[in-house]
């Protein structure tokens, strides 16, 4: 890692190849607004892009991948212009109380964090002193914890967070590319055969203003989980106004504790390729543009496995459904607790299976649902197989706000969660 202080040039291309010589056209294929030598005509980057950002006193700018043990600490504030992968063999270590901005940027270099295979992220953050991912945007310091001039529902100013490890995944292969990731780079791999992978620690970490899109209906989660290990440490974590999904996971064994999602575009939590790890005290708060609070697919190779989401509250929003298990999806999900959902003569606030093959897990006790609670709404007529759908209502009940005996301890978000102190206000 190098730091520079204006112009931001990434390391270039080394070798006697000629113009010629190459297969393909080379250059600078990155078409952010910073880039001062895009090249329309090239077809592969060669990593001599030039970008340019007046720094602000404090900030340092990481210039290229981190192929060595690096911490960043909480006097600098450290500027992402672009993908920063964080390469195997090397462990970033992130300080308690560390702001990082992503430069805005779309297209495949959009600017995000990756936590390579064999690569660690250790990011020790507290209750006092969360770490803190967001854009250039946000005039955020360390020490706040709402933004003082961006809105929660503020999104696709930078790319976002991406884990991938070893552990196993359902796909066509035992590895595969992270969708988003150029298949070119090989940092973008994940997937393998170690369900005790362990990719660092993530601990208070809240991920704000992500989900640039990088192509055409593609655009970056908040945090993506791409075959991680359940030696990996997830603990506290938040993510707000992403364009996309909040948390998805790819496959992986990882385990996540505290969770809290607001304000995204697509799916608070996805699941997909067997993921099998359980999600504890979670919360989600759906916005305006959420689509499903959870998401769930199936594998699509041959391994399966169930995931398990427990002890949660989710609040709806007029356009957001409850969830959707589609392509035979397995779940277990024990004590929820919804509230705030839409009529569902709209076709939205329910809950239900998308195939046949998701029914019939269901059937055969692979898919699971224990007290599972929906508040009332004075205002609306609701029949629970309405909202609860495929059988499922028969695992759930209505219940008053404060007489639930589902949900998440929400005390375990106060202080460092931006998206906690947004609930604790919805709720009184």
């Amino acid at each position: 890692m190098k730091k520079k202080s204006i112009v931001i040039a990434s390391i270039f291309c080394f070798g006697a190849l000629t113009l010629t010589s190459c297969k393909k056209p080379s250059g600078c294929t990155d078409d952010s607004i910073l880039v001062t030598n895009y090249d329309p005509t090239a077809e592969e980057d060669d990593g001599s892009c030039v970008y340019s950002y007046g720094l602000k006193a404090g900030e340092t700018v990481v210039e290229g991948n981190i192929t060595s043990n690096t911490t960043w600490t909480s006097d600098h504030v450290w500027i992402l212009p672009t993908r920063i992968s964080v390469e195997s063999g090397a462990t970033l270590t992130i300080e308690a109380g560390t702001v990082i901005k992503g430069i805005p940027g779309i297209g495949a270099n959009a600017s995000s964090l990756l936590i390579a295979q064999g690569a660690k992220i250790m990011a020790n953050g507290t209750s006092s002193e969360p770490i803190i991912f967001t854009s250039t945007d946000d005039k955020i310091v360390s020490g706040e914890i709402a933004s003082p001039n961006l809105n929660e529902n503020v999104n696709a100013k930078w790319g976002g967070l991406i884990i991938l490890g070893k552990a196993p995944i359902s796909a066509d292969a035992s590895t595969a590319q992270i969708e988003g990731i150029p298949a070119s780079d090989i940092n973008g791999l994940y997937g393998g055969s170690d369900p005790a992978d362990n990719s660092g620690k993530l601990e208070y970490v809240s991920v704000r203003h992500g989900g640039a899109n990088i192509g055409e209906g593609n655009e970056i989660n908040g945090i993506t989980f791409g075959g991680v290990g359940s030696g990996t440490v997830v603990n506290y974590i938040e993510v707000v106004g992403n364009q996309d999904d909040g948390i998805e996971f790819f496959g992986g064994t990882v385990n996540a504790s505290n969770v809290i999602v607001m304000n995204v575009g697509d799916d608070a939590i996805d699941g997909d390729q067997a993921y099998s790890g359980t999600i504890t005290n979670f919360a989600i708060v759906c916005g305006d543009e959420t689509d499903h609070a959870f998401e769930i697919d199936g594998a699509e190779g041959a391994d399966v496995a169930e995931m398990t989401v427990k002890n949660g509250t989710v609040v709806g929003s007029a356009n957001a459904e409850l969830g959707q298990l589609r392509d035979s999806a397995m779940i277990h999900m024990e004590n929820i607790f919804f509230l705030n959902f839409n009529d569902t003569t709209g076709g939205r606030g329910d809950f239900g299976f998308k195939d046949s093959g998701s029914e019939t897990n269901f059937a055969d006790g692979r898919t699971t649902f224990t007290n599972i609670e929906v508040a009332e709404n004075s205002l609306i007529t609701w029949e629970l197989s309405k909202i609860l759908k495929d059988g499922v209502d028969a695992h759930g009940k209505f219940v008053t706000i404060g007489g639930e005996t589902a949900g998440a301890d929400l005390s375990e978000f106060e202080n460092w969660s931006w998206a906690g102190v947004s609930l604790t206000a919805t709720l009184q």
